[in-house]
């Protein structure tokens, strides 16, 4: 399969930069054969400067591809695979090799996020490595229901997962994302059980995930697993309302303000009672 990676390029300003159709002419046939290789795969963008999604200054590559229908989710045009750039393994690795350095100086590493990176996990793990063999600190962004998907071996590329967790009942989370959170919690427990660093995320949104006796579920259950090293309470926000729009896809959330700092603040110290380092 042809690597088209010219126009536009893989680098940009903010993951918020909507992207659409980039891997639109690649035959299906082919797109079949990057998911089974993982020699290649679809990349939204790379963005630097990041301090929000793993220590230090991050590269994050955004995958494309999702399989939850998050109401909030601020990039839906990462849900579709071939909206994003196909591209080799080597060319990605290509364009992490140039921040190598200043990830260094600057106690940093790569990220790969999406969209949700584990629907293309051989890509995934063969970029993982690749950054692991250039002495970077790898991050992976996932919600972990195709955590299955990852042997142990594979797991050992991945220095921390940052784990979203975006409510705990069963019922309220399908209304959420449209998927069930039983793979997301059973893929918790393996990384505990393997006692894998693990930052979880939780998107703090009125009305749908403030309910403080969900919060308070989640928070006993990430207090459990022993392997948390940090909860970040992200507060809604409405950057990726306009890629809604021009995408022409129905949005609930645009009378929702995001949350207020007691609201914050009450979530950060629930998971703070449980033995959690929460911000």
């Amino acid at each position: 399969m042809a690597d088209t990676t010219t126009r536009p390029g893989l680098a940009a300003s903010s993951p918020f930069e909507l992207r659409v159709d980039l891997g639109q002419r690649v035959p299906e046939s082919d797109v079949r054969s990057a998911l089974a290789t993982g020699d290649m795969g679809f990349l939204h963008s790379f963005t630097t400067g990041a301090t929000v999604d793993g220590p230090g200054v991050r590269v994050v590559a955004w995958t494309t591809g999702c399989m939850w229908r998050c109401r909030y989710c601020h990039n839906p045009d990462t849900w579709t695979l071939t909206n994003g750039i196909p591209v080799s393994v080597a060319r990605a690795a290509e364009e992490l090799r140039k921040y190598q350095r200043g990830l260094a100086i600057m106690n940093g590493g790569f990220t790969l996020s999406g969209g949700e990176p584990l629907m293309q996990h051989r890509f995934a793990v063969k970029l993982l490595t690749a950054a692991k063999g250039m002495g970077i600190h790898t991050a992976l962004d996932t919600n972990g229901f195709y955590g299955d998907r990852l042997s142990d071996a594979d797991m050992e590329q991945v220095d921390l997962v940052l784990l979203d967790l975006k409510t705990w009942d069963a019922g309220r989370h399908l209304a959420l994302t449209g998927m069930d959170n039983a793979p997301t919690l059973e893929f918790a427990r393996r990384l505990a059980a393997r006692r894998r660093p693990v930052w979880l995320r939780y998107v703090l949104v009125p009305g749908l995930t403030d309910d403080l006796s969900d919060i308070a579920h989640v928070a006993r259950f990430a207090g459990s697993l022993g392997n948390v090293e940090r909860v970040d309470v992200l507060p809604f926000h409405q950057m990726g309302k306009y890629k809604w729009e021009k995408l022409g896809i129905p949005y609930t959330l645009g009378d929702t303000s995001p949350p207020g700092e007691e609201l914050i603040q009450r979530t950060i110290q629930i998971f703070r009672a449980e033995g959690l380092a929460a911000c």
